[in-house]
């Protein structure tokens, strides 16, 4: 299928999903590479011709833009201190992806008045409704703040790996969102395997105890091994799948963005919009 004939598909795919697909990525642990997996995500998924919106949930160290080489001089705070308008603070990325940029300024929305909680909401909304995926990149464990990103998310993405101690905090993670119904579709990637199959072990240990205490069918995007060429392309700003194309890692998240785009789409409709769960959370 040519590009042409792709975009095509797509757009008339957007008449019967008329709301983006809004995936929450997050993790048990600190340390996993959940934001380097969103940031190449998001490219992989523009690079299919989908409008991606990136949204840096990570109120303790939001860096996502850093990521992505990219300087940010504003955030959502000044959209939220009444500062600047949300048109200044979306920025555009490699690939063609949309970034809102994070900041402790989450914890203020709050305190904002009805008619700026109004025209804040409008204008997320507006940018929402022009994205196929908003990917919404949480912190880590499970405090309050990284619930309630994911409980405003269709999906979830639960990023693990190997060492035990993550598979450890990825099940209690998991335990949290099934006890309390956060979401009813939880995919998991294996990331910084050593091996293939490595990556198969670690992902049948966690979705194996899952199903049998948990009684969840967790769904398995895929894995991106350990590479050195990650570390590298982190340290220059630029992210793998761009400055290593042709890399073992980059191919992974490329299958894992084609895992995410074929696979089944939650079935549990949406009862509101997902700017109107986000004002929620902030009261």
């Amino acid at each position: 299928m040519d590009q042409a004939e792709k975009l095509r598909q797509i757009s008339q795919n957007l008449e019967f999903c008329p709301q983006p697909r809004v995936i929450a990525v997050t993790s048990g642990k600190g340390g996993v590479g959940k934001t380097n997996l969103v940031a190449n995500l998001g490219i992989c998924l523009a690079e299919g011709g989908y409008r991606v919106l990136l949204l840096d949930a990570d109120l303790g160290t939001a860096n996502l833009d850093v990521l992505l080489g990219m300087f940010t001089e504003y955030s959502l705070y000044e959209v939220i201190r009444g500062y600047r308008s949300l048109d200044e603070v979306i920025v555009t990325g490699p690939g063609g992806i949309k970034l809102i940029p994070g900041a402790a300024g989450f914890r203020e929305m709050s305190y904002l008045d009805g008619i700026r909680k109004e025209q804040l909401e409008k204008r997320l909304g507006e940018y929402t409704q022009k994205c196929d995926f908003l990917l919404i990149d949480t912190g880590a464990g499970i405090s309050k703040n990284v619930l309630s990103f994911i409980s405003i998310a269709s999906e979830v993405i639960v990023v693990v790996t190997p060492e035990p101690t993550s598979l450890a905090d990825a099940y209690c993670l998991i335990k949290v969102i099934c006890r309390f119904n956060l979401s009813r579709k939880i995919h998991i990637v294996v990331n910084m395997a050593s091996s293939i199959f490595e990556a198969n072990q670690t992902a049948e240990k966690i979705t194996h105890v899952c199903n049998h205490f948990l009684l969840k069918n967790i769904d398995t995007l895929g894995y991106v091994l350990d590479n050195n060429c990650v570390g590298q392309a982190v340290r220059e700003q630029v992210p793998f799948v761009q400055r290593y194309p042709k890399s073992g890692a980059a191919l992974q998240v490329r299958a894992v963005a084609r895992a995410l785009e074929t696979g089944s789409v939650s079935n549990e409709p949406f009862r509101e919009g997902f700017v109107s769960k986000l004002m929620r959370i902030f009261g």
